[in-house]
């Protein structure tokens, strides 16, 4: 189903997005119109070179109830102008997600709205079909490469709750990679941007770095092995005694390694997936140059069109919650069921995609 059909879901959508160190809240119609948005990101946990969960959900809840009546007088609207209230509800930092899904419950109870709890994942995953982002749209089936601080998955995305896991990391995401490389040559939090600079000043060739289960069958990850040898590479300088141009050339070898990993990865997927019609680039990874140039390039040499949001809709942002509660509005009002009462569904840590297909109980078919 297209998501541009119109169906009578309850609209706008307050949505708020609290799993992880951003507190972000927007409003979203039912074209995907974004009415507003805004996102806070917390500078508190840069001391300690990555999120504090206490720090995060102490400052999510000093921050979410100025930051929706920022976002209601930016969208023009009255509370109870609004259609439903939704807020990631897992997987992620389970303080963060406590404080957020409490305060979206509130508004709903308050304004007698209907409340959809959303999977972060998902909501990565139906970042595409929102409207305009991809020319043509995004239909179903494709291929979705999930890669961020916390994240690095290979997901089929078959339709509104269907969804098939076909490999993830085995050991750390990329951007955790990302940010344990940046601390080893002495960059700053959060890793990702600060070591693409560096790397755009340095020669990979005089640092060779090995491609962890580059070219086994499969699409599991694996960047443990890749950050130690980062280590070896480091090892011969003394404290204080790294040169910039080594230390670009590492960064810009980790770089390379990491960019040509996931593409072996994501093209060992796609064999696993020939349905697919597209290839999808999420998460804050997603935003790398050298990776994006990467997968442009394999997903041509497939036919495929390749997808990636702009920033802000890569990283963790409450856009894609919103479209994922309308994309639930719509699959439930089209297989002839009730808008989401998710009241009682308690924020998780963990929260499994192939657990989402149980909220479409095969009562009717879709329409």
């Amino acid at each position: 189903m297209s998501p541009s059909s119109a169906h009578p879901v309850p609209t706008p959508v307050l949505a708020i997005e609290s799993s992880c160190d951003d507190t972000a809240c927007a409003i979203v119609a039912s074209d995907g119109a974004i009415l507003a948005e805004a996102v806070l990101s917390q500078s508190g946990h840069i001391p300690f070179g990555g999120v504090v969960p206490e720090i995060a959900a102490r400052a999510h809840l000093a921050a979410l109830p100025a930051l929706v009546r920022h976002t209601l007088d930016r969208a023009g609207l009255p509370p109870s102008g609004l259609g439903a209230i939704a807020a990631s509800t897992g997987p992620g930092l389970i303080g963060g997600l406590i404080v957020g899904a409490g305060v979206a419950k509130g508004l709903a109870v308050a304004l007698d709205r209907p409340f959809v709890a959303v999977n972060h994942i998902e909501a990565h995953a139906l970042t595409a079909r929102l409207p305009g982002l991809v020319p043509g749209g995004a239909p179903f089936p494709y291929l979705l490469l999930l890669v961020s601080g916390g994240h690095c998955q290979c997901i089929a995305v078959e339709g509104v709750g269907r969804y098939r896991k076909l490999g993830g990391t085995i050991d750390d995401a990329a951007g955790e990679a990302f940010d344990k490389v940046a601390k080893m040559l002495g960059l700053g939090w959060p890793g990702g941007p600060a070591v693409e600079a560096l790397a755009a000043e340095g020669d990979p060739a005089p640092y060779p770095l090995p491609r962890p289960l580059f070219g086994r069958p499969g699409c599991d990850f694996s960047f443990s092995g890749l950050k130690t040898a980062v280590a070896q590479k480091l090892a011969p300088f003394a404290a204080g005694a790294l040169p910039r141009s080594a230390a670009a050339g590492i960064a810009a070898s980790f770089q390379d390694a990491v960019a040509a990993i996931v593409a072996d990865r994501v093209a060992h997927a796609l064999d696993m997936m020939p349905q697919a019609t597209l290839l999808v680039a999420a998460g804050g990874v997603a935003a790398n140059t050298r990776l994006r140039a990467c997968l442009t390039d394999l997903a041509a040499s497939r036919g495929l069109p390749f997808a990636a949001p702009p920033l802000r809709l890569c990283t963790d942002n409450a856009v894609m919650v919103a479209w994922a509660a309308i994309e639930t509005l719509r699959e439930r009002h089209a297989r002839g069921l009730p808008p989401a009462d998710d009241l009682d569904l308690l924020p998780r840590p963990r929260w499994p995609l192939e657990q989402m297909a149980e909220r479409f109980p095969m009562t009717a078919p879709p329409g």
